[in-house]
């Protein structure tokens, strides 16, 4: 087949009139000379009053993006408006032939309003977590003076009290006690979600971390009478370039959970260092140079009740909970939504493999070393 004879026969004006965008043939002056049909409906005016108009008047500044678009090989966002004032946003790509522009334009309104809303949405979430991080004092006050008071009460300093009033106030001490902690989970939440959150890099004793965090756990884990292991065995160097705080706060909210699935048995820290086939599978950000030293995986297991397919889905995402009448569910996703969310922020990746009656693994990959690009 001849292409050649064939493209022979096609009149190029044929062509522009039929494309799916609109086109518009201006003069070096920005006076317009010639457009499609495409573009009478995009603009919603016959071309006859079109043609003859300058390309500003229907496009904002648009000679000059215009000249923007061809010199740079890209192309441009930007307003525009139907001779009766309707305004609109468009993308255009700018062709030059001797002294005219061959200018195709696509409306992109549509677009352009999901990713403003989308903006703003995401704009005014951030700002909503400052606003509760800044009040958190005046939110979590009253639930403390609720706590302190009733327990006043249970210990006998405000005089005897019947036991059925013993009863009573014991349950606002419970359920104020529950109330604070949730408090505390969700403000926490915000500040990882919020752009107050920042990370400061030193290098630390990953062990060590690790054991202040048991520590921090231990009267929960002697409640249940839990063992602990630890097992750093597979660990090339202990010492990494992290920021401990926010190390710290993951593995606190994922032992936390760890802890509250398991009744009986025993919780097992294994840190060792990653297969980069792994790394680079889990989406985790890449520092140069990349080895498995780089990173660190640290895999918290328990022997408790495990988790079913149901409840592992949006586990770490607490928006996707909230239609859910378990209130253990909800804490739990925001539990670990503040470690996904500030593991994501440090560009690691965190999952959990979990099957009901044999316990849960929760699996977390952090780079540790500088990038020597950043």
């Amino acid at each position: 087949m001849n292409f050649t004879n064939i493209f022979s026969n096609i009149n190029p004006k044929e062509v522009l009139q039929n494309l799916p965008d609109a086109v518009f043939v201006i003069e070096a002056d920005g006076k317009i000379v010639w457009v499609n049909d495409k573009t009478s409906i995009i603009f919603e005016a016959k071309a006859s009053l079109l043609k003859g108009l300058y390309f500003d008047e229907v496009v904002a500044n648009g000679l000059a993006l215009a000249e923007q678009s061809y010199s740079r090989r890209n192309s441009v966002v930007t307003g525009a408006f139907t001779p009766e004032g309707k305004e609109f946003f468009i993308e255009m790509n700018v062709k030059k032939f001797v002294e005219q522009y061959f200018i195709t334009i696509r409306d992109v309104t549509a677009m352009t309003n999901v990713l403003t809303i989308a903006e703003r949405t995401g704009r005014l979430n951030k700002e909503k977590n400052v606003m509760f991080v800044k009040l958190s004092n005046e939110i979590k006050s009253p639930i403390q003076s609720i706590m302190g008071f009733s327990q006043a009460l249970i210990d006998g300093l405000g005089g005897e009290i019947t036991e059925k009033q013993n009863k009573y106030v014991k349950i606002i001490n419970k359920n104020a006690t529950e109330l604070l902690y949730f408090m505390d989970k969700f403000l926490e939440f915000a500040q990882a979600e919020s752009s107050l959150f920042s990370t400061e890099y030193q290098t630390f004793d990953l062990i060590n971390a690790i054991q202040l965090v048991l520590k921090n756990n231990e009267n929960a884990i002697n409640e249940k009478n839990l063992t602990i292991n630890i097992d750093f065995e597979d660990l090339c160097k202990k010492t990494i370039y992290s920021d401990e705080t926010a190390v710290k706060r993951i593995l606190q909210n994922v032992l936390e959970t760890s802890i509250k699935l398991t009744d009986v048995g025993s919780i097992t820290i294994k840190a060792d260092n990653p297969e980069m086939e792994l790394v680079e599978k889990c989406g985790v950000k890449i520092v140069s140079p990349a080895q498995s030293q780089s990173y660190i995986r640290i895999a918290v297991t328990d022997t408790g009740m495990g988790l079913a397919e149901s409840e592992i889905e949006g586990i770490f995402e607490p928006y996707t909970q909230l239609d859910k009448s378990n209130k253990k569910t909800i804490v739990r996703s925001i539990t670990l939504g503040i470690a996904y969310t500030i593991v994501k922020r440090m560009g690691g990746a965190i999952w959990v493999d979990s099957e009901v009656m044999k316990g849960s693994t929760f699996y977390i990959i952090l780079p540790v070393e500088k990038d020597a690009n950043a």
